[in-house]
Formats: C-alpha cells, structure tokens, sequence
C-alpha cells in the first residue's frame, strides 16, 4: 500500500504518522561527539529505525548499554546468517564472539549493505562496549556466549520438534529478554524477579517475525534456512516448500494457524512480564515490540499472503501504536483488540481451531480482568476505512508537511 493510498484509507492514522516521522528525523540527527558512539547510533538506525526511536527514550546510560547490546548481537546474528561462510569457519566465531567485543582490534566481513558496515566497523562497537560500567559488560559478554554457543548448535541441527522450536528461539531471542531484564536490574530500574518470565517476552517476538517471514526466508540464496518444526508442519505436508504452491493453499492456511497458535501461547506470560515494569520509558522499550506481534499475528492469521508475499502491518498503524502505547492499559486493551480480531477469523474446521481459542480466550481473560476503564474500546483495526473526505485529507498531508519543514530547518 502506498503511502497515498494508505492515508486515504486511514486518515485518523495521519497525526501518529507524522509524530513518528518527526521522531525518526531527530533519532537520525542524534550522533555523540565520540566516534565510537557516533558510529553505534548510527548503524542502530540504519538496521532497525523504529528501534532506535524506542530507544532514544531510555535513559542516556541504559540506552548506551542497550545500544550496544542490540549492535552485539546482531553482529552475531550476521555472522550466522551469511550462508556464503564456511561452517567450519562460522561456528568457532559464534562461540567465541563473546570474547572479540573485548578486542577492539578484532572485526569480521561479513553480510550485506549496512550490516557489512557493522562487521567493517565492528571496532567502533567494542569501544562502545568497554566504555560502559561493569556490570553492563558482564550481561552482554554472558547473553552473547549463551546465544552464540546456541546458534552454533543450530548451524547443523534441523528443527524437528516444538521443543526444539522453543529451543531454538530461546537462544536467539529468549536470551535477548533475559539480558535486557539484567541490564534494567544493573541500572537499578527494575526487579530480577523478571528473569523468570524473559523468555516468554523474547519468544512470543521471535515466533512472530519467523512465522511472518516464510516466503522471505524460503526463497534465501544459496539455501534455505527455515525454523518452522516439523512436528508441525509435518501435518500438513511433506515438505516447508509445498506451501508455496497455489494449490496446497488450504493444507498451508492449516500449518499457519498452528503455527500461530504456538506463538499465542506465550502472550499471558509476555502481559505479566510488562504489568511488572515500574520505569516508564523501559515500559514503552518493552511493550510497543509486543503490540506489534500480537498485531501481526492477528493479520497474518489465515491469510494466504504469507506465502505469496510480504505481509506486515501498514506504516501508519505502526505510527498509531508507538504513540498509543503509554501504560498498561493501552497494551491491555490494545492486545484485547488484535486478539478479538484473531477470533473472529477462525475456522470451527480447522484443526487447531479449539487450542487457538483457547489461547485468545486466555489472552482476552487476563485483559478484560484488568482493564482500568471497564468500558471497552475499540483502539486498533486492521481493515481500512473508507468514506473519508480526500480535501480533508490533503490539507492534513500539507500542514504535516509544514510542520516537518519547521522542525528540519
């Protein structure tokens, strides 16, 4: 959808749209006098935007250490996504990359565009990284061996079982929840209590963008590399690749579903994971992520387009939930909304279809419980709206336009 045809279809999205704009544009024009800082905040926002915006709200020490945590690890996660490396070579970097952010001599070529950046320039990040306080140090050097010595198990491992599955994703996201508990805990913001639902966070994130990401990941040269267990998609058919094909629509509907219901699992733990939070801008750090997959699972949930294309929710609702999502009531209403969606969308007939509302029952139970405002509302949709007054509309684009102007210059 373009950018045009999306404003027309959404214009109530137009004033969130713009406010993220403006706050992408102050994100890229934030760079610390220090070349090493200067390089990690700019490679943060080269590789993830809406990333770096979260993150510009920390505070200026735990946002240091979060920034480097998050070019660490997707420094490791380069490493084991360039298909072009010799797994004799990758696996011994993977499990000794812990070990080279100490070394600031130390880089490897790897990956593409602005990624290659990072691994050319990785020097700058282990002068990022021995610059913070200790105990920032030693979260990261220990949530970057956990997760390379896990990767480089899966290097050579087909995921074959959901215990696998789960594995898998605990060591290359689970673990990213666990280290960002222990650094909010080392600034002194947050309780270690956290640690023990982390996972959930991290694996109810990762189950998303793997199961959004099919076609994406199926069609990677030289080779594939998939993480759907075959314990389920097993039950569908006798290959990942089959769904692809227009006539296997229904069996790849089936698998999708399942899939997703797998994911839904975690979203009670992930809700209590953030009820828990007490600094507000950690809240907002935690919480958008998790709007956004319970929103993307609900468009991605018996839609056929995952395997014909790309498939994510629209700039503008993206726009809509980083401004709408300031206390634990949005979330919760916001993950009622989305879930309610979900719901409507199930097939009696599908074979999942009993533990999938049972999953979004639990989810709508726990939010309904607590809701703060005991009158619901509808917050999020992901249909568009139509109906709208296109001069309207135009003269909204043109004051935002203006006002991006002002604030520019």
């Amino acid at each position: 959808m373009g950018m045009m045809e999306m404003v027309l279809k959404h214009p109530e999205e137009l004033p969130a749209l713009l406010k993220l704009q403006l706050a992408s544009m102050q994100a890229t024009r934030f760079l610390p006098p220090e070349p090493h800082w200067a390089f990690c905040y700019k490679m943060l926002q080269n590789v993830s935007r809406s990333f770096a915006i979260v993150i510009h709200q920390l505070g200026p020490e735990l946002r240091n250490a979060i920034c480097v945590f998050y070019l660490v690890l997707r420094g490791l996660d380069t490493v084991e996504d360039d298909m072009a490396i010799p797994i004799d070579t990758k696996v011994p970097i993977l499990k000794a990359f812990h070990e080279h952010i100490y070394d600031t001599s130390w880089h490897f070529i790897c990956g593409e565009k602005d990624y290659k950046d990072l691994m050319t320039g990785f020097h700058h990040v282990s002068t990022a990284f021995l610059s913070l306080a200790k105990g920032y140090q030693e979260v990261i050097s220990e949530m970057t061996q956990r997760m390379g010595n896990g990767m480089a198990k899966f290097i050579e491992v087909e995921v074959e079982t959901i215990a696998d599955y789960d594995e898998y994703c605990h060591y290359v996201a689970g673990i990213v929840g666990l280290g960002l508990t222990r650094l909010f805990y080392a600034a002194g913001l947050e309780d270690f209590a956290l640690d023990v639902l982390s996972n959930s966070m991290g694996l109810f994130l990762q189950k998303t963008n793997i199961i959004r990401d099919y076609l994406e990941d199926i069609n990677e040269i030289p080779a594939p590399r998939m993480f759907w267990p075959r314990e389920i998609w097993g039950r569908y058919g006798t290959a990942l690749e089959v769904f692809k094909e227009e006539d296997r629509s229904e069996d790849a509907l089936r698998c999708l579903n399942d899939m997703i219901t797998n994911a839904l699992k975690h979203g009670p733990e992930c809700l209590q994971y953030m009820s828990a939070l007490r600094d507000p801008a950690i809240f907002r750090f935690c919480a958008i992520p998790q709007v956004m997959a319970i929103g993307t699972l609900a468009l991605c949930y018996n839609n056929i387009h995952v395997f014909r294309g790309v498939v994510k929710i629209r700039r503008g609702l993206t726009a809509k939930i980083m401004e709408g999502t300031k206390t634990m009531s949005d979330v919760y209403a916001a993950f009622d909304d989305f879930s309610g969606i979900l719901a409507a969308k199930i097939d009696k007939s599908d074979p999942s279809a009993v533990l999938t509302q049972r999953y979004v029952d639990e989810i709508r139970t726990a939010c309904k419980a607590r809701f703060l405002n005991k009158t619901k509302r509808k917050t999020f949709s992901i249909e568009s709206k139509t109906g709208h007054e296109i001069c309207l509309v135009l003269a909204i684009l043109l004051l935002a336009l203006i006002m991006i102007l002002i604030v520019w210059r």
